[in-house]
């Protein structure tokens, strides 16, 4: 009998799993799709000369994520590659805000936007350098950190701490105007709150832009060598070599629930994989409590908040095989790996808003990859590989645009759709499609049906806001990997702390089972030695 199933292939699934493995347990990985990796995943699909990354791309979390770092991936073939640049954010009129790969770079850019900017991004720089180290390990460890959190507080004593901590409490926007008079820094604020669901104006917005900010400016914004699948190849040459298997093409019916405890599995196809030890589910949480396991095993409380969940935004992408680079009317952005296109923060609010009320945004906030400047091998000399992705309300109340998108997502939709965030480049490179050798689409239901994670296109496993954060991920309690259920585990990133390819879910939920056996290991031996003295002294008299 196996000690442990993860129920998923993605990469807090292998991460989990992995783990699990160098403690020395027996663990099988079930994927429903026919390939491992999740939402990092790449292939030829557009164009057989080039490679496309499926959902994520970049990832400056996983370069600074511990759990990923001591996997020591790099012993599997792993390689990363970096762009000249991490981030750019140009404007129409040829201005450019860049995240260099140095700080002194990136504060001279700044400073070409309003003197003094530069030294106001130095000084943030200098915040993180001071407390980068405890933050991390307070981020990516189980609610609450309490050794992570204790070495943060002490880095927080002093007269800077508490302005610092509202600081990062701060909306994108306000934080912005506090610490830059230009427009470049308050851009790159906004622009990478905008990765996950945060509006410009949310409460801790700011801080959230100001993380990424931080791991671009100290880890890049880096890419696995010969695309997003080299990461979970690597994850999965590791699990198999510590004895794991990872079984494809197996999805999972039902967590099976004896007594209280998870017991096994039980897969489509009717196969039932019992466990002795434990059962991690890398799926969402609306997948996992009433779905996987059922409600009859769950408290009415845990249901009653599961009504309550809010996914994030749905997500629209686009890949392009494009025949050579893209022409930037900001010269600046063609060496970035990433690029945020919005006329400014106005805009990305004017964005939010639209999504908010249930609006297919008319200009939308488009992210931008460009591939092959990140890593030369994804296509040919002189070619680009690219995508870009925006977002689009969960459901649809109308179209800011005259296309009359309804949410269908039909052809005609996803083609108006594609084509509006193409003309939306194009206002930034001029001459832009008549680049495009191929593309591909991956509206909503897409990206749902070839990750069932990614609920209608939601990529962050849920929202972003502080209302699902911390203590409140995913429903209120206590921000754990522990379920109701005994012996299951949540391991996606529904759980604290949430989205992004750090491998943090996984590793929190791995750990925790860990700690669970071994207090019910001895938890049993304590009852046998109870038995065996209580059955000592019934036996003495009769002696």
């Amino acid at each position: 009998m196996l000690d442990a199933v993860v129920v998923g292939a993605g990469p807090n699934g292998l991460v989990a799993a992995n783990l699990l493995a160098d403690a020395g347990w027996s663990v099988e990985v079930l994927e429903a799709q026919s390939r491992p990796g999740g939402a990092v995943r790449s292939d030829r699909g557009v164009h057989p000369d080039y490679v496309s990354d499926m959902f994520s791309a970049f990832y400056p979390l996983a370069a600074a994520s511990p759990v990923i770092r001591d996997m020591h991936l790099h012993a599997e073939g792993l390689r990363w590659a970096h762009a000249p640049s991490a981030l750019a954010h140009p404007l129409p009129d040829g201005r450019c805000a860049v995240l260099e790969r140095s700080t002194e770079a990136t504060a001279k850019g700044l400073d070409a936007f309003a003197e003094g900017d530069g030294a106001a991004w130095t000084r943030m720089c200098g915040t993180w350098d001071r407390i980068s180290t405890q933050l991390l390990d307070a981020l990516f460890t189980p609610f609450p950190p309490l050794r992570a959190g204790a070495g943060l507080a002490r880095r927080l004593r002093g007269p800077a701490g508490l302005p610092l901590v509202r600081s990062l409490a701060l909306p994108a926007r306000r934080l912005g105007e506090e610490e830059f008079r230009g427009e470049a820094g308050r851009l790159l604020l906004a622009g990478n709150a905008l990765h996950a669901d945060l509006a410009p104006e949310a409460a801790g917005s700011g801080g959230f832009g100001w993380l990424l900010c931080m791991l671009g400016q100290q880890y890049g914004f880096p890419v696995p060598v010969g695309g997003a699948g080299s990461l979970s190849a690597a994850l999965v040459r590791r699990l198999e070599r510590r004895g794991g298997i990872v079984r494809c093409g197996r999805p999972v019916r039902e967590i099976v629930v004896r007594g209280g405890r998870a017991v096994g599995v039980r897969t489509e196809s009717g196969e039932a994989i019992p466990v002795c030890r434990a059962v991690l589910a890398d799926v969402s949480a609306p997948d996992l409590y009433g779905g996987l396991v059922d409600e009859r095993h769950l408290p009415r409380r845990l249901l009653d908040s599961m009504s309550r969940f809010q996914w994030d935004f749905a997500t629209f992408k686009i890949d392009w095989a494009l025949s050579g680079p893209i022409p930037w009317n900001a010269a600046a952005a063609a060496g970035a790996g990433t690029v945020h296109l919005s006329d400014g923060v106005d805009e990305m609010t004017r964005f939010a808003a639209q999504l908010a009320a249930g609006r297919v945004p008319d200009r939308p906030f488009t992210l931008l990859g460009q591939m092959t400047t990140a890593d030369v091998s994804r296509s040919p000399l002189g070619t680009e590989s690219a995508w870009a992705y925006t977002h689009v309300p969960q459901t649809v109340v109308g179209d800011t645009g005259v296309d009359g998108i309804t949410g269908a997502w039909d052809e005609r939709e996803q083609e108006a759709m594609a084509d509006r965030v193409e003309r939306q480049v194009e206002r930034y490179a001029p001459g832009f499609r008549s680049l495009v050798r191929a593309r591909r689409i991956l509206a909503p239901p897409t990206l749902q049906a070839m990750d069932a994670n990614l609920h209608g296109g939601a990529i962050n496993g849920g929202t972003a806001n502080l209302h699902q954060q911390l203590v409140f991920r995913p429903v209120p309690g206590t921000g754990r990997p522990e379920t109701p259920v005994r012996g299951l585990y949540l391991a996606s990133a529904s759980a604290h702390p949430g989205g992004g390819v750090h491998g943090a879910c996984g590793a929190n939920a791995a750990r925790a089972a860990l700690h669970g056996s071994t207090a019910t290991r001895h938890a049993l031996a304590s009852a046998q030695r109870l038995l065996s003295g209580a059955r000592l002294r019934i036996e003495r008299p009769q002696g």
